[in-house]
């Protein structure tokens, strides 16, 4: 699998890289939990994406780059998830979300050419929602999400924020409607789960970031990026606040990061790809552990 990897970015003349695993700092997203090390009073973290680091680097001038790495996410772990992760991430310049997903739909059909797919299909955030829940994610009321999870039992008893619910549905009604013989990319999600992904010109209640399926497993997450460095700034700022709100650890923001986007992050999309369940599904395997030579329990 990684051969096929390498050849296919050796063809397209996209350079490998690699940065740091343990990082002077982790990320502010409330929904991830940062794996932290002390070296002996320097604390560092485990990386949970090479993201950042390899921003720094297209804004010191490297052009289009990937990377095969590993990354570390706590609390994260079942059938489809290890605290420890194989991860592809790669970077292309002048491309929009649009333009990447070309790009991915490319590699993915043939990293899973052993299982005959019928080709993929592509819907807004919007549109996924709409054929199966007939709602508008993007304007409809929280005390309609809530309705809805209620409905089929999937509210747990602690409350859910707007984008939590919106979460829910999607991975326990959206996506189990996913064909399973066909990649679904969903694509243009509500502003206020942008995380990196810049605001649609267009469409300033949606962000170019686009998720990408088989059946209802996803497989990689990918933005059009921002490169507004007080935008970014400001939203790491609301990452903080509700990790406040929430009773989670705080963590500082990136400097290092928002120095490079002020230097200037080129036009640029990116994605992540996580590499297990790739292997998963080129093996047939019904959980991570099959595929992993030490899963969490035995490492």
């Amino acid at each position: 699998m990684l051969k096929d990897i390498r050849a296919f970015f050796d063809a397209r003349q996209v350079l490998e890289v690699e940065t740091p695993i343990l990082g002077s700092f982790g990320v502010t997203e409330p929904a991830l939990n940062n794996m932290v090390v002390d070296t002996g009073g320097d604390r560092r973290y485990l990386q949970t994406s090479p993201e950042y680091a390899m921003k720094r680097l297209l804004s010191a001038g490297s052009g289009d780059i990937y990377q095969v790495t590993r990354a570390f996410r706590g609390a994260e772990y079942g059938t489809r998830h290890n605290p420890e992760f194989s991860i592809l991430e790669w970077y292309r310049l002048g491309m929009d979300h649009h333009d990447l997903m070309d790009e991915v739909d490319a590699l993915l059909m043939e990293l899973l050419s052993n299982l005959s797919l019928r080709g993929s299909k592509r819907l807004s955030y919007r549109e996924a929602f709409q054929e199966s829940l007939d709602i508008d994610p993007v304007l409809c009321s929280e005390t309609t999400l809530m309705e809805l999870a209620s409905e089929r039992d999937l509210l747990p008893e602690q409350s859910l924020s707007r984008d939590d619910l919106l979460d829910l549905l999607l991975s326990m009604v959206v996506a189990k409607t996913f064909p399973e013989d066909q990649l679904s990319f969903i694509y243009d999600w509500p502003v206020s789960q942008a995380a990196l992904a810049r605001v649609l010109p267009d469409d300033p209640a949606c962000a170019g970031r686009f998720e990408v399926y088989l059946g209802e497993l996803e497989l990689a997450n990918g933005f059009w990026e921002l490169s507004n460095a007080d935008e970014q700034e400001q939203r790491f700022k609301l990452d903080r606040q509700e990790r406040e709100l929430s009773g989670l650890p705080d963590i500082e923001a990136d400097p290092m990061l928002l120095d490079a986007l002020r230097q200037g992050l080129p036009e640029c999309s990116g994605v992540a790809l996580g590499l297990d369940r790739i292997l998963m599904l080129r093996q047939g395997a019904a959980t991570i552990n099959d595929v992993l030579a030490f899963p969490w329990e035995r490492s």
